[in-house]
C-alpha cells in the first residue's frame, strides 16, 4: 500500500518511533497526537491511525500483513502502559498513554473551533447512532456528518458501494473506526485510497464506551497498568484468550528483544 504523493503540499512531520516486536510504536503525547492529526487534514492527506497496545503487537507478531499495516500508519499511538514504559526505558520520558477514548474525546473537542467533520463507522447496530447523540450533547457544535454500521461479515458489493457513496457525501475530515484490532487496522488499510478522507482512526471499544455501554476503568487503574483485569473482570468469556495468553508472551518476547537475544526489524515504517 502506497500513500498517495501530494508534492503540493508540504508533508507533516512523522514522529520517531520505538521498536516494540518489530512494530513501530510512535514515541508521542496526546498533544503530539492532535497535532500530527492537524498536520494530516491540513496536508489533504489519506492516512490512517492505529491506537495499539500489547494485543495489536500481538497479533502483529502472529501476522506479517498486520504488522506492515501498523508499520505504514500515520501514527501508531502507545495505547497501553507497557508501551509508555518501554518508551521510558529507551529515555523517553516524554511519551505518554494516548488511549484510544481519550484522544477522541480530545480530538472531537479540538476539533470544534476548526470546523472538523467526524463519521462513525462501526459498532453493533444503534451504536454508533447513540454514540453520535451522546458525544453531540458532551460536545456543542461538534458535527458528526454520518455514521455507519457494518455487518458482522464482509460487505457485499452493494453494502460496499453505499458504504464509499455515504462517507463521500459526508466530507469527513476525521472517519472514527469501531470494529476491535485486527479487524478495524486491515479496514483503514484497505480503504484509505479509496474514501479519500484526510485521517482514519481505529478505537476499538471507545465507541461502546462513550455511547454508556461498557464501562471504562477508573483512572488510576488505567494509569497503574492493569487495565487488563479490570476488562478481563468485565468480560471474561471474551478477553480471557486475549489476556492470559497474550500477556505473559509479550513479555517473554520483549525481555529477549531487550537483552539482544531477538531482534525485530520496522519492515515498512515509511520514515525509512
Amino acid at each position: 500500500m502506497q500513500e498517495s504523493p501530494l508534492p503540493s503540499r508540504r508533508m507533516p512531520h512523522r514522529p520517531d518511533r520505538v521498536n516494540v516486536l518489530g512494530v513501530g510504536v510512535s514515541a508521542i503525547s496526546t498533544r503530539d497526537a492532535l497535532a500530527v492529526i492537524d498536520d494530516a487534514i491540513a496536508a489533504g492527506e489519506r492516512s490512517y491511525v492505529c491506537v495499539t497496545g500489547v494485543h495489536g503487537v500481538m497479533e502483529s507478531c502472529e501476522d506479517p500483513d498486520l504488522r506492515l499495516i501498523h508499520n505504514r500508519a500515520r501514527l501508531v499511538t502507545p495505547d497501553g502502559m507497557p508501551m509508555v514504559w518501554i518508551a521510558w526505558l529507551r529515555g523517553l520520558r516524554h511519551v505518554e498513554r494516548v488511549y484510544g477514548p481519550d484522544l477522541m474525546i480530545e480530538c472531537c473537542r479540538e476539533s470544534v473551533a476548526k470546523g472538523y467533520r467526524h463519521f462513525l463507522y462501526g459498532g453493533a447496530p444503534g451504536v454508533a447512532e447513540r454514540l453520535q447523540a451522546r458525544l453531540q450533547e458532551r460536545i456543542p457544535g461538534l458535527i458528526v456528518a454520518g455514521t455507519f454500521t457494518p455487518p458482522f461479515r464482509d460487505l457485499s458489493e452493494g453494502e460496499e458501494r453505499e458504504m464509499l457513496d455515504r462517507i463521500a457525501g459526508a466530507r469527513p475530515d476525521i472517519v472514527w473506526v469501531g470494529l476491535s484490532t485486527p479487524k478495524q487496522e486491515r479496514w483503514m488499510a484497505r480503504y484509505v485510497d479509496r474514501l479519500g478522507v484526510p485521517v482514519l482512526i481505529g478505537v476499538g471499544a471507545a465507541f461502546d464506551f462513550h455511547a454508556g455501554l461498557k464501562k471504562q476503568a477508573p483512572r488510576w487503574i488505567q494509569r497503574s497498568g492493569f487495565e487488563w483485569l479490570f476488562r478481563l473482570s468485565a468480560e471474561p468469556r471474551r478477553l480471557w484468550r486475549r489476556y492470559l495468553s497474550n500477556n505473559p508472551r509479550f513479555v517473554w518476547r520483549y525481555l529477549l528483544q531487550l537483552c539482544g537475544f531477538t531482534r525485530y526489524e520496522i519492515v515498512g515504517d515509511p520514515q525509512r
